[in-house]
């Protein structure tokens, strides 16, 4: 059985998340990617930290803890502009 992790499919929309701008401006041969990490805030928290260790991103790029429906879970959403070969 799958559950929904929003409560209500209508808050996918990048307006329902005004801190993490889901539409961003064209830019020549690169494309938006976007991440999300859902756990519990203690895993998600240490897979932004394992990132920023890594060099892959800031952790101030992820959005707010954002909780889910499901109790003791969380999600974390991050866009990067990546190279896309023509």
């Amino acid at each position: 059985m799958t559950q929904s992790f929003l409560a209500n499919p209508s808050t996918t929309s990048p307006e329902a998340f005004p801190y993490c701008p889901l539409r961003q401006p064209e830019i020549p041969h690169r494309q938006p990617l976007k991440h999300l990490l859902i756990g519990s805030p203690k895993a998600v928290r240490g897979a932004i930290h394992a990132l920023h260790v890594l060099g892959y991103a800031e952790v101030g790029a992820w959005s707010p803890l954002i909780p889910t429906t499901n109790e003791g879970e969380v999600m974390s959403i991050l866009v990067r502009q990546v190279w896309v070969r023509e």
